[in-house]
């Protein structure tokens, strides 16, 4: 700026000397660089804005650019001038994490609400959100906005109805001396309480149902209370022993093949006997696995904490309360109930 007012109070012949001058040092320039100058934002700047005081005609001879270059160069400075510096989100603002996680947890829970519905539960709770809003963060997430779900997962099955299923499987161990023997292990659902029914070598489908029976009896009064019995399509869980059930007013399902989470609870139980039982102790024979069983039976429907029940086992229905005043007049006993002491 300061050379510019230089300039302005020069006289006409020495501005047209240095002008001279000029040109041909940039003619010099152009000769000697051969490619394309590197112009910076700042040079593009104070050309362009030199531009508006030389005449279109005379550009060629002035700047080391064509009038073409000049031009672009004069729009992108319009449009710089014309582009806001706040960048702040224009139009409406987006849905906050909240609601749109409030709006998928009404979707899963209750299949059957539809995108209206579910936009009236958010207004009654305070959440103004429109119903295209709604729809839109459905559509996102991939979940039809309309009330034509598909029936419940087979989670929301079991959970809907745990109290009411049994479910069965077998357990197969393996003796000391390498004798395979099979265990038909029953739990209720809701109560996790246990009840091994039997234990054979040579599983038949006659044995199969008078353990059915058995356990028929063993329940009383609780089997009217049971609704679903789940098992796999183990071909000893023949038509009689469904029937069996049937007649108790229950409805067998059978799981789909290699589906083991249909039958989950029952797995998970197999699972805990191996690890808290069967993996500690070396089985001599059916006579010997039949008395482990009945000892960790009673311990697990007795004594063992399941963190579906509060910590509480399947045989007690609420947690008991005790006032611990000193704890160092307390004692922890721990029994063996399987090894010596």
């Amino acid at each position: 700026m300061f050379g510019l007012l230089a300039v302005l109070v020069r006289s006409d012949p020495s501005k047209d000397v240095e002008l001279l001058v000029l040109r041909h040092e940039n003619q010099v320039l152009r000769r000697q660089l051969g490619g394309r100058p590197r112009w910076g934002h700042a040079d593009r700047l104070w050309l362009a804005a030199l531009s508006r005081l030389v005449h279109r005609r005379r550009w060629v001879e002035v700047f080391a650019v064509t009038p073409a270059t000049i031009l672009r160069w004069h729009r992108s400075l319009v449009a710089r001038k014309w582009t806001f510096s706040d960048r702040r989100r224009q139009g409406r603002p987006c849905t906050r994490r909240l609601v749109k996680a409030l709006i998928m947890r009404k979707a899963r829970e209750d299949p059957t609400w539809g995108h209206r519905r579910i936009q009236g539960e958010l207004a009654r709770l305070g959440y103004l959100s429109a119903v295209s809003t709604v729809w839109e963060v459905l559509h996102a997430a991939g979940v039809d906005p309309a009330p034509r779900r598909a029936g419940p997962t087979w989670r929301q099955f079991l959970a809907a109805h745990a109290h009411a299923i049994a479910a069965c499987d077998f357990l197969v161990v393996e003796t000391v001396l390498l004798q395979r023997l099979y265990v038909l292990v029953f739990i209720e659902r809701g109560t996790r309480r246990l009840h091994v029914a039997g234990v054979t070598a040579n599983p038949t489908g006659m044995w199969v149902v008078q353990q059915a029976r058995n356990l028929a009896i063993d329940l009383g009064d609780r089997m009217a209370g049971l609704r679903f019995l789940i098992h796999d399509r183990d071909p000893l869980f023949t038509s009689a022993f469904r029937e069996v059930f049937t007649a108790e007013e229950l409805r067998v399902i059978t799981a789909m093949p290699r589906t083991p989470r249909m039958n989950a609870i029952c797995e998970r139980v197999i699972g805990t006997l191996r690890r808290e039982l069967l993996d500690r102790i070396l089985i001599l024979g059916e006579r010997h696995l039949g008395r482990v069983l009945h000892e960790y039976l009673i311990h697990y429907n007795g004594h063992r904490p399941h963190r579906s029940r509060q910590q509480r086992p399947p045989d007690i229905a609420t947690q008991p309360s005790r006032d611990v005043t000193d704890l160092n007049d307390l004692q922890s006993i721990r029994r063996n109930r399987l090894l010596p002491a």
